[in-house]
């Protein structure tokens, strides 16, 4: 695996492998990588010939007071996951390759409507940082396709809409939240809780889980089931951002006629803020 930092290395090597007539894959990250990641990576090499990863701590999509400056920079361990994994191509720029010109007079790529609420009402500006870091790195990259984790719904909703809006011809792949044995979705946040805030985290999906089993069931209450659940995730330490049940496909508040939903959870455990969802299509067989 070749890693590179500079925007014309990355070009010159998309280009090397793109003229042996192979089709080009690509996994964003911003580093720190588990197992949730390699996923992607393994996804894609099942996928195209040639496999890039980007690893960049984008500065646009952090607001003032988050956790820029002590999300973990692992990049000797990365590189070592990717490898083993297959990819091909690792594209690490700094800051100022990113954005030569400073970011404040930064073109920004804004996604409405679905950049709005659940993290975009908390993280004000987030998903317009992650629409634009997103739209360089394809522009950089050119891919074929792009795989993203669903562990973040509402981004890749963002990613999926500014792809068509933008006509951009790159095919977007989903790929299913990986977790531990206990249910936590992985994140490199993880690493922030301290061994008695691991031991409580999985109640997050607990809760997701016993939403959609009472939904399975025929409740269609919506907003008692989440009053309940947010009790729930109180009385296990969590202060929860928010708990949604969404259209799978607008996001847009569901309704009890809605076949299709997500759930969707963000919630603070000490200072870590973690977030999950659930995915529930009542039209597909159990």
């Amino acid at each position: 695996m070749n890693t590179v930092k500079t925007v014309r290395e990355l070009r010159a090597a998309v280009a090397r492998a793109r003229s042996e007539g192979k089709r080009i894959g690509f996994v964003p990250t911003m580093g720190n990588l588990h197992s949730g990641h390699v996923a992607l990576i393994t996804k894609a090499t099942q996928r195209v010939d040639f496999v890039v990863a980007s690893i960049f701590v984008n500065p646009l999509q952090f607001g003032a007071g988050e956790d820029l400056d002590k999300y973990p920079r692992t990049l000797a361990a990365d590189q070592e996951k990717l490898l083993e994994a297959g990819c091909d191509l690792l594209f690490a720029p700094t800051v100022e390759e990113m954005y030569p010109d400073g970011m404040t007079g930064q073109t920004r790529v804004s996604v409405p409507q679905l950049s709005e609420g659940l993290c975009g009402a908390s993280r004000p500006g987030h998903f317009e940082g992650v629409a634009t870091v997103v739209s360089k790195l394809f522009n950089m990259v050119q891919p074929d396709l792009a795989i993203f984790g669903q562990k973040d719904f509402q981004q890749l909703a963002v990613i999926r809409a500014l792809v068509h809006d933008l006509n951009m011809p790159i095919q977007i792949i989903g790929e299913p939240t990986v977790r531990a044995a206990d249910g936590l979705a992985l994140s490199s946040r993880n690493g922030f809780l301290s061994e008695e805030q691991r031991a409580t985290a999985p109640v997050v999906y607990r809760t997701l889980s016993q939403i959609a089993e009472a939904i399975k069931q025929g409740d269609r209450d919506f907003p008692a089931l989440i009053a309940a659940q947010i009790k729930q995730l109180e009385a296990a330490g969590l202060r929860p951002d928010y708990l949604e049940i969404r259209h799978a496909l607008t996001l847009r508040p569901a309704t009890a006629e809605d076949r299709d939903l997500v759930i969707l959870v963000a919630a603070f455990l000490g200072t870590t803020r973690l977030i999950d969802n659930l995915h529930l299509n009542l039209d597909t067989p159990a």
